[in-house]
């Protein structure tokens, strides 16, 4: 048995999560991604002597959406405190954070691991300002200096720590997923890992099989991206393995992802509460939320991902694999439905929106809110297809000009000839040129070989750019080979 495999590994996850809010927290900020490096600020974000915080209102509401699609309760009252630290891209000395009344807690996650139902407590879920950030490349001398960048300072977040219940890096993999989905179905981020809008620490320890104790733990900073996720992971299970075989004590820690070796770093001792010597917020008063305010935001609460899923294997009957797909966002599965309901089968409407739709999205890198063509106006290409007036073979191609043109099909159709060949006066020229081309492709079915007329099949298929009608040309085409 591998090392690796003789330990329970035990992981917990704390993440960061940009609300998309107009403004920052306490300021008037802009809050958005970009912009000329600290042109986004003021005398509030950059905590110049006098500036006053006023809390954003915004913020609080979709903390709460958030807390609740994630299952936690909400408190009431909850207040800020001053978390000290000095860093160069925190010019105050101190963030705005919430330490022992936290927004919102004591909460239960659920989702799927594999096709496995799974749980996962959550701790507790708080509001927080963001802090700058730290150029280190692409800069004038950037190899012995840092730049720093405080646009992003003041940002509003929500930090949500979930228990050490996660065993194995696919779970964490697969919590940290459910978790982004959800939350961009409550629309309270756009959760985009490439511009920070969702960043995750994880914390992970090993154990012997069978106890219950919990080792000293190590924290992986900033990990902003699901494969760097698991990259770092599986290293800290097969080193912190290593040391556990060795005999070696494990201590607490904090260490950097090394993206270029795949590797975890030393960074320093892991700190704890006392360290950073949290105290009240003198200039906010606690937050005082109504039951109605809370009441009305969990009636706002969509269907989730996870329910969706449910409903659709179950009411539906679609599978599984396919399920989690179009759930994956709101955007797909609204799409989904709002074209059932236009006519198409369930089946249909799953390959198209799976398929052929998922192609045009690979294609141009985009994600499924990009995709513009009406559910009405692709149901009315789909019915032609099934009526016969578009090949089932170009029927793909009218749908990327309606997504590029924002045209209707019909015109699309007639103004590109892409009507279906469905004569056999039509189709016959074409038979024979087929047949003609491929003497001893006929000459082989002729002598028993089957399988060559799928062959000359695609070749008439081709011929026509994809417009033949199947079961014509395939009547017309075996009897000109039986003659």
């Amino acid at each position: 048995m591998p090392s690796a495999e003789r330990f329970e590994t035990v992981i917990g996850l704390e993440i960061h999560v940009q609300l998309q809010t107009e403004t920052k927290l306490f300021c008037g900020c802009a809050n958005a991604f970009g912009g000329a490096p600290n042109s986004r600020t003021c005398p509030v974000c950059l905590g110049m002597p006098g500036a006053l915080p006023v809390l954003n209102h915004q913020a609080v509401e979709f903390a709460v959406r958030a807390a609740l699609a994630l299952g936690c309760e909400i408190n009431l009252r909850s207040r800020f405190a001053r978390k000290n630290y000095f860093y160069p891209d925190l010019p105050k000395g101190y963030q705005i954070s919430q330490y022992d009344q936290p927004l919102a807690g004591r909460g239960t996650f659920t989702f799927d691991c594999e096709g496995r139902r799974t749980e996962a407590r959550l701790l507790r879920l708080h509001l927080e300002e963001d802090a700058g950030k730290l150029i280190h490349d692409g800069m004038p001398r950037s190899e012995t200096s840092s730049y720093v960048d405080l646009n992003r300072c003041g940002v509003p977040l929500i930090e949500i720590v979930s228990e050490p219940d996660l065993r194995s890096v696919p779970e964490a993999n697969a919590f940290l997923s459910a978790l982004r989905n959800t939350l961009l179905y409550v629309g309270v981020t756009d959760a985009n890992m490439d511009e920070g809008s969702l960043r995750c620490d994880a914390n992970i320890s090993l154990r012997r099989h069978g106890e219950k104790h919990l080792n000293p733990k190590t924290e992986l900073k900033n990990l902003n991206s699901f494969r760097f996720l698991r990259q770092a992971l599986r290293f800290e299970v097969e080193r912190q393995s290593a040391l556990l075989e060795a005999g070696e004590p494990l201590t607490q820690s904090t260490r950097l992802f090394d993206e270029r070796t795949g590797k975890t770093v030393s960074m320093r001792a892991k700190e704890d509460a006392h360290d950073y010597r949290y105290f009240p917020e003198p200039d906010l008063v606690p937050v005082v939320l109504d039951e109605a305010m809370v009441a009305a935001a969990a009636d706002d609460i969509p269907e989730l991902p996870l329910a969706r899923l449910a409903r659709f294997t179950a009411d539906l009957g679609v599978s599984y694999e396919d399920a989690a797909v179009l759930v994956e966002e709101r955007a797909r599965a609204d799409y989904f439905e709002a074209l059932i309901e236009a006519g198409p089968s369930v089946g249909e409407a799953n390959n198209w929106v799976r398929i052929e739709i998922g192609r045009w999205l690979n294609e141009h890198g985009r994600e499924f809110a990009a995709f513009s063509v009406p559910p009405g106006a692709l149901a009315g290409l789909l019915e032609a297809v099934r009526n016969g007036r578009v090949p089932v073979g170009v029927a793909g191609r009218v749908m990327d000009r309606m997504a590029e043109t924002g045209g209707a099909a019909a015109d699309i159709i007639a103004e590109e000839g892409l009507q279906q060949i469905s004569t056999s006066d039509e189709l016959a020229p074409v038979v024979d040129e087929v047949i003609d081309a491929h003497p001893e492709e006929v000459e082989a079915f002729r002598g028993g070989r089957e399988q060559v007329f799928g062959f000359l099949m695609g070749q008439v298929m081709r011929a026509t750019g994809g417009k033949a009608n199947p079961d014509t040309a395939r009547e017309l085409l075996r009897a000109r080979l039986e003659q």
